[in-house]
């Protein structure tokens, strides 16, 4: 990690000068993990989630062990916040050294998630349900030495699809110490058992290439058959308890705050860190999105 850094702030300070043109080569580890990793386009299996992404040639794939060497090899996070990584998409012609943006694929076995809301849904009783949940995880947060993260607003706000049975949403974020403000964006599809999840921490400047790409992804996850929204049967299967109102109220994404130290590298070499403690989001938020989304959804379709 530490030759990783240098490298980063190698190429950091290559940009300010006439050098900048001739490429700076990675220390030998960062060379060898590259050479290891094996991305992948097309379709794509998601194998724990009975699911499938159709990558087509635009992006490129890499698993979960290739997913876990570069979110803590190269981009810094610890080991326990990438263990559920199912895997990372990237652009195609990126490495995970360009100044690119990447999205963490997780799944969360939480039961079928209800539409019933998803026209009813109120983005700013959302917005502002989750600053409310945000202020004493700041204030502990700030109190124990770390930098406090505060909810900007909306950049886009929820969208649900009813054809993909897709949400997507985003919000800019501003963390005490930085001076770039933070883009998170969300991209849900939703299945019978759970939720995929591809999740995007970049910074604000490059907001409208990661939002064309969020709408492109959206449409390209796909459950198998018998695994799909609407192969729910209310006799037999498990509700999550809460609806779409719910599932954005548990994506708050302000779990990066737990990794302010490798935000800051993120500030500092405007690499395309993903914190993957955005997979943590529903340990923090699950009580919330339940308050707002507290309906029984046993029947509904």
């Amino acid at each position: 990690m530490r030759a990783f850094v240098t490298f980063c702030l190698a190429m950091l300070s290559a940009t300010g000068s006439p050098a900048s043109a001739r490429p700076v080569e990675p220390p030998p580890e960062v060379a060898r993990l590259l050479e290891r990793l094996d991305p992948r386009s097309g379709g794509i299996a998601i194998t724990q989630a009975h699911a499938s992404l159709d990558l087509g040639e635009d992006y490129i794939f890499y698993g979960p062990q290739d997913a876990r060497s570069i979110l803590i090899g190269l981009w810094g996070n610890h080991p326990d916040e990438a263990n559920s990584a199912l895997g990372l998409v990237m652009p195609a012609g990126t490495t995970p050294l360009s100044d690119s943006w990447g999205a963490v694929v997780t799944f969360e076995q939480s039961g079928w998630v209800s539409n019933a809301d998803a026209r009813e849904v109120d983005p700013e009783a959302v917005l502002d349900a989750m600053r409310q949940t945000s202020a004493d995880l700041n204030a502990r947060r700030r109190a124990a030495g770390n930098a406090g993260v505060e909810i900007v607003g909306w950049v886009a706000q929820p969208r649900y699809d009813s054809v993909d049975h897709s949400v997507v949403w985003a919000r800019e974020l501003d963390f005490d110490d930085a001076d770039v403000n933070t883009l998170n964006y969300e991209i849900r599809a939703l299945g019978r058992r759970g939720v995929l999840s591809l999740n995007v921490v970049s910074a604000m400047p490059r907001l409208a290439e990661i939002r064309e790409a969020a709408d492109a992804l959206a449409g390209r996850a796909a459950f198998d058959p018998g695994y799909r929204y609407a192969d729910y049967d209310s006799a037999t299967d498990v509700a999550a308890g809460y609806g779409i109102a719910g599932l954005v109220a548990g994506g708050a994404g302000l779990a990066v705050a737990k990794n302010a130290g490798a935000f800051a590298l993120l500030v500092k070499v405007a690499k395309p860190l993903i914190v993957a403690a955005l997979i943590l989001a529903g340990l923090f938020f699950g009580p919330l999105r339940r308050l707002i989304g507290r309906r029984r959804v046993a029947g509904q379709t």
